[in-house]
This record gives C-alpha cells, sequence and structure tokens, in this order.
C-alpha cells in the first residue's frame, strides 16, 4: 500500500482534489479510500482523451426539427450525444458520438449519493455566411476541469474536447437555428459512475454533452425583472464550492426563489455576511453602475472572485469589452465588494444608473428594481425602458462577436 506523502505526490500531477481521510473513520473506509484514490492519483500515467479515436454512430431515426417559435429553453434535444467513459485501471476510454439516449445507471452509483456531478453550459450560433461558432469555449474548458477536480473526477485536455465538441455540434448542425438570437444551447456534464455507497473518489466517471436548441431568453425583447435581496438564505461561502459549476450548488436555491416568487419578485439577490455584500443574482452574475459621490466618475462594479463567485464566462466577456471600450470614456471598472446597504444609498441619492445580470442564457438581464428591508430599490431604469444603456451595448457587443459579425478571437469557427 502507497504512503500518504506518495499519494499526495501523485495527486499533484493527476490534478485531482485530495479528500480528507477522517480520523474517525473505520480502518475499513480508510484502506477503500487508500485503494480508490491510488488508482486515481495514477491518472497521469493512464490514457489520455484522445479525439483521433472517436467513433460515430448516426440515428436511425431523425427527429423532426422543432419550429423556432415553439423552442423552449432546455426541452427539445437533438438526434446525439457525445459520450466519453473513464476509468481509474484505464483513464479515458474510446470518445464516442451516438444517438440521443437513457443514461443505465446502478442505483448504489456514487452521484446519486454523494453529488458527484459537475456541468458547462456553453452555445453554438450560426453566423450570416451558415458558418457555425463556438464561444470562448476554451473558458468553458477551464472551468470544468476546475469543477471536476474539486470533487475528485478526472481532468482532461481541453482543447481535445472541445474538438470532440466541434465534431458533435457539426454532426447535429441542422439543429442549430438560423436566426438571429436563436444557438444551440451545450451542456457538457461529468458524473461519478463507481457503484458504491463507501465515500471516495470515483474508481469510475462519465463525461457526456448533450445539445438543446434554444431560443432568446426574452423573445419579444427584454424585461426588466425585479429582485429580493436575500440574507436569509446563503448561494455560497469563503472556502466553499461557490466558484465550482456544481449541480449540488444549485437545488438549495431553488426553495428561496420560490419564496422570492410567491412575493412577486422573479430572482434572489443573494447578500453575504453581516455586511451584507453584493453577490450574485439568482445564477447569474451582477453588474452595478454607479455614479462615485466624491468625483461623478462612473463606475461598473462586481463581486471579486473571492471563492463565493461563479467565474462566469460571460462575467469575463463583459468586464474586458468594459475595460477596452469603456475606460477610455472615463468609466472606472471594479472588482470588488459592495454592500447593499451603499447601492441603496446610490439609489436615494440618483446616483444608480442601471443594474444588470450576466450570464450565458440571456447575455445580460436588466433590473428594474430591488426589495431591500421592505422598501424598493430603484435600479436606474424610467418607466418606458426595459433596459440601461450598458445593458444593451454589452449584448450587443457580445451577440456581434458570437455570430461572427465581428472578427474576435473568442469566436472559434467550428
Amino acid at each position: 500500500m502507497k504512503s500518504l506523502q506518495q499519494l499526495t505526490r501523485q495527486k499533484a500531477l493527476s490534478g485531482l482534489a485530495m479528500p480528507r481521510i477522517l480520523p474517525s473513520q473505520s480502518v475499513a473506509a480508510r484502506r477503500l479510500w487508500q485503494r480508490n484514490f491510488s488508482a486515481t492519483a495514477s491518472a497521469a500515467q493512464l490514457a489520455a482523451l484522445d479525439a483521433s479515436k472517436l467513433t460515430i454512430t448516426k440515428t436511425q431515426a431523425p427527429k423532426e426539427l422543432t419550429p423556432n417559435k415553439d423552442l423552449v429553453f432546455g426541452k427539445t434535444f437533438t438526434d446525439h450525444m457525445l459520450s466519453i467513459e473513464w476509468t481509474a485501471a484505464d483513464g479515458w476510454h474510446t470518445p464516442q458520438i451516438v444517438p440521443y439516449q437513457n443514461l443505465s445507471l446502478d442505483p448504489s452509483t456514487c452521484v446519486f449519493h454523494y453529488a458527484f456531478e459537475c456541468f458547462e453550459g456553453m452555445k453554438a450560433y450560426k453566423d450570416k455566411t451558415g458558418g457555425t461558432r463556438l464561444f470562448r469555449p476554451n473558458k468553458n474548458m477551464e472551468r470544468l476541469n476546475k469543477s471536476s477536480a474539486r470533487i475528485a473526477l478526472p481532468t482532461f485536455d481541453g482543447e481535445v474536447l472541445t474538438k470532440l465538441i466541434g465534431e458533435f455540434v457539426k454532426l447535429d448542425d441542422r439543429f442549430i437555428p438560423d436566426a438571429r438570437g436563436y444557438s444551440l444551447y451545450l451542456r457538457p456534464t461529468m458524473i461519478g459512475t463507481q457503484k458504491t455507497l463507501g465515500v471516495g473518489p470515483p474508481g469510475s466517471a462519465l463525461l457526456f454533452v448533450i445539445a438543446s436548441p434554444v431560443g432568446p431568453y426574452y423573445p419579444t425583447g427584454f424585461k426588466a425583472i425585479s429582485l429580493e435581496a436575500t440574507d436569509y438564505a446563503v448561494r455560497a461561502w469563503p472556502g466553499g464550492v461557490g466558484d465550482k459549476k456544481l449541480g449540488a450548488n444549485y437545488a438549495p436555491c431553488i426553495l428561496p426563489q420560490l419564496e422570492a416568487a410567491s412575493r412577486g419578485f422573479q430572482q434572489n439577490l443573494w447578500l453575504f455576511g453581516e455586511e451584507e455584500y453584493v453577490t450574485e443574482v439568482g445564477t447569474m452574475n451582477l453588474f452595478l453602475a454607479i455614479k462615485n459621490k466624491e468625483t461623478g466618475q462612473k463606475e461598473l462594479i462586481t463581486a471579486p472572485l473571492d471563492g463565493t463567485i461563479l467565474e462566469g464566462v460571460t462575467r469575463d466577456s463583459v468586464l474586458s469589452l468594459a475595460r477596452e471600450r469603456l475606460e477610455p470614456k472615463g468609466w472606472a471598472i471594479s472588482e470588488r465588494k459592495i454592500r447593499m446597504a451603499d447601492v441603496a444609498q446610490a439609489a436615494e441619492e440618483g446616483r444608480l444608473i442601471e443594474v444588470f445580470g450576466a450570464g450565458t442564457a440571456a447575455i445580460v438581464s436588466p433590473v428594474r428594481s430591488i426589495s431591500y428591508r421592505g422598501k424598493l430599490v430603484d435600479c436606474g431604469l424610467k418607466a418606458d425602458e426595459e433596459a440601461g444603456e450598458i445593458a444593451l451595448q454589452m449584448k450587443n457587443w457580445i451577440e456581434s462577436i458570437q455570430y461572427g459579425d465581428e472578427a474576435h478571437p473568442w469566436s472559434v469557427v467550428v
């Protein structure tokens, strides 16, 4: 049996998160942990993900295309799926594109009991020449690897998976709606598949990608939403996994969302700590445009990546474009903490210019008001406005890149 020091060195090679062995665990549990982790930690010497080995089995029953007007987010799926198994004994197995189908898993599979699951959200777009594009897929691959490593699942070469996703998208290309605002939503997912009720790093995993044609998040144009500032529940905390895209982060947020909805609000605005720092809105990153009280300078603010904030691809895109295109116009672009009380004060003093969420599904989601301590905080929109100037600019700038209207390295041709 290998020593813990040897396992630790192997862990550094494999890029996998190393679970703790608690003193209270039984000898049998410790041995199971060491056996599983010893196999997992040697993954650096095992088979890597290899796009050249891809096999394709085409469906014999192609689906009818859903009319654009009838598309509902995440309800319709394409003909095929990408599927890749991994085992601690062999590494990555042969990548396969197969007909879309159910998964068959034993009831004891660890994903069901201990939430060994992470995922990504990304999109493929049709440009004006009929070509297909992905938007910043390298960022999604980086984040999926971080999420996977954090829960002791295997990591992979991001460029190789991007290539495999490209082949999958090309095969189901007919499902990508050829209209502005429409796209093919891609959901790469990793799950632990070992059949065991023992708690330890999974000895097997499945990486799969499914795809769903989707329409504009706001089919009739922007609809500004109202938020409820939530201080009775916490989405994430320092030292936790709020910065990883894990399925376990999402289910606990549904009940507070339902509670907010029962009071007439579309989403929660998650506050943190006694200081009530503004963090995220629903499942999106949040941006606030505020005038500085002393200088009058306009500042675009979002919460910092302190381990409690998801590293949103759209968040990073908004920040990058803002620094490139708004800073020269006198804006300050900040990743810093801000208290909800300070946001409310800025609104009272007429300094809150606009507020919006940022995420893959909507790009930006304008905010009209925030309920805070029994009062509505006005987020700067006029009665006849559904979006502020910055939100509209960001939507237009990012869409121009996504659909290939603007030549940009973020847009990757499949």
